[in-house]
């Protein structure tokens, strides 16, 4: 697993991530897309309080998704 792919399922998974990241009805698919071609620094860069913290914090701090 990759470490986008770990981040994305820290986070909640593709659907609460595009909730928190504010995207339309198609954001739950290009989120899902960033599990196989990574996250796209633009965004790491946009939201370093999601992507830019070690993983090891945001699973302690985050609920892991069901």
């Amino acid at each position: 697993m990759s470490d986008d792919e770990r981040r994305i399922r820290i986070l909640g998974g593709p659907t609460r991530l595009a909730k928190l990241l504010g995207y339309d009805a198609g954001g739950v698919q290009r989120v899902a897309n960033w599990v196989a071609r990574g996250i796209p620094a633009k965004v790491k860069l946009e939201r370093p309080d999601l992507f830019l913290v070690p993983l090891e914090a945001l699973e302690a701090a985050e609920p892991r998704a069901a």
